[in-house]
């Protein structure tokens, strides 16, 4: 990367923000101005190893240089019909998507909360027309710490007081039970159960990760209930976890899958659910829409996302960095880490509050170059590009070493 011109310091462009951006994030103080794999420049030219890839909607890295051309090329010829009209670009990415997770069918939306309420209309109608539920009593099954999105609709079952205070009257037809517990969930399906709505790994909560055969149990008591099981692999899917879908973890077939975030490889927003045939057959004209859903840059990139992982090589790159991630973490519980849990390469890290709260250890590491972020408390996430190399891993847990060793 080469020097980014310097018009205005960090300082200033933070303090510019102040008076015109809505107040709903709380960013660390960098501001970024370039980027190329797993590093980023702010706009003094300080580096930063990239630890967090937005959040994994950079999984291929910054710029990845296949994605990069796939949106060149396509920006040089067509970017947006709506769905008036067909584009070429759009049966290819459907086609591609569908054999890669398994499924049948793909319905392209924009975001990562769009395709989770699109996944909340399709799994009504289906309960309706397909497996008779009355009308207007269709009830969805979620779990306690979930995080889908920020929609009203969504923060209606969200368990977090941040998400819901002050957002209300919430949407009715939700049941929510402890994530990680079969029992209860269940308990909570019956005849008027369209679906159970899951996280694989709850990410926002700080990479949460059931125990075995959870998955497989969710499968069975959705089958014998006669309710779809939609899994929101928006964060967890696309190799992030060491498979193309957490899911596989546990061999497990979902009725439908959201994806999101590194579907747009980090250039543009791009989701999807993708589902069997019988469940998204239920959709007719008019019914559900976006004017730049499945628009052709974005089928463009999101084909060419595809194309990264058919080979398997990104999925195997973050199972095997995986393990050093894990050990280097293992190293350093009684040294600052109270506990972890990993998979593949992403990980959810306690901090001893003593040593200070997520985000403090967050600004500490950016002040060394690498940047990550805080969730609840004293837990950071880590979730690299999966072109991060070893010695990047190996020196990101080192510099948290450090800190540890300094805040204790």
């Amino acid at each position: 990367m080469t020097a980014p011109v310097r018009t205005r310091s960090s300082a200033d462009l933070i303090r510019a923000e102040e008076p015109v951006l809505a107040h709903n994030y709380h960013p660390l103080p960098v501001v970024v101005a370039r980027a190329e794999g797993t590093w980023v420049e702010d706009v003094e030219g300080r580096r930063y190893l990239d630890m967090l890839a937005g959040y994994s909607a950079l999984n291929f890295g910054h710029r990845h240089p296949a994605l990069i051309e796939a949106a060149h090329r396509q920006l040089d010829t067509l970017t947006l019909t709506s769905r008036a009209f067909h584009n070429d670009r759009l049966a290819e990415f459907a086609e591609s998507l569908a054999e890669l997770t398994g499924l049948d069918m793909v319905l392209p939306m924009n975001t990562g909360a769009e395709a989770v309420e699109s996944g909340i209309k399709v799994a009504r109608k289906w309960a309706y027309e397909v497996k008779g539920v009355p009308a207007d009593r269709a009830t969805i099954v979620v779990a306690a710490g979930n995080f889908h999105g920020r929609t009203t609709t969504i923060v209606s079952f969200s368990t977090d007081p941040e998400a819901r205070g002050g957002f209300g009257p919430f949407t009715p037809g939700f049941r929510v039970v402890p994530y990680n517990d079969l029992a209860a969930l269940e308990a909570a399906v019956d005849e008027t159960t369209a679906a159970v709505l899951i996280e694989p790994i709850q990410g926002e909560a700080g990479v949460l990760i059931p125990d075995e055969g959870y998955l497989r149990g969710v499968r069975e008591v959705t089958r014998r209930a006669g309710c779809l099981f939609i899994a929101d692999e928006i964060q967890s899917g696309l190799g992030r976890t060491g498979r193309t879908l957490a899911v596989e973890h546990e061999d497990v077939m979902p009725d439908a899958v959201l994806l999101g975030k590194a579907l747009g490889g980090g250039i543009v927003p791009v989701s999807a659910v993708v589902a069997r045939r019988e469940v998204l057959s239920v959709l007719r004209p008019g019914e559900h829409g976006s004017t730049f859903g499945g628009n052709p840059l974005a089928a463009a990139v999101g084909s060419a996302v595809v194309e990264l992982l058919r080979t398997g090589e990104f999925q195997q790159r973050a199972a095997e960095l995986g393990v050093v991630l894990r050990d280097g973490l293992t190293a350093l519980v009684g040294r600052g880490v109270l506990g972890f849990r990993a998979r593949g390469l992403w990980a959810g890290v306690d901090i001893d509050p003593a040593i200070g709260t997520g985000r403090e250890i967050s600004r500490r590491l950016m002040d060394r170059g690498i940047l990550v972020k805080d969730t609840h408390g004293s837990t950071i996430r880590l979730a690299p590009p999966l072109t991060v190399t070893a010695a990047e891993l190996r020196s990101a847990l080192g510099t948290l070493g450090e800190v540890l060793r300094v805040g204790s």
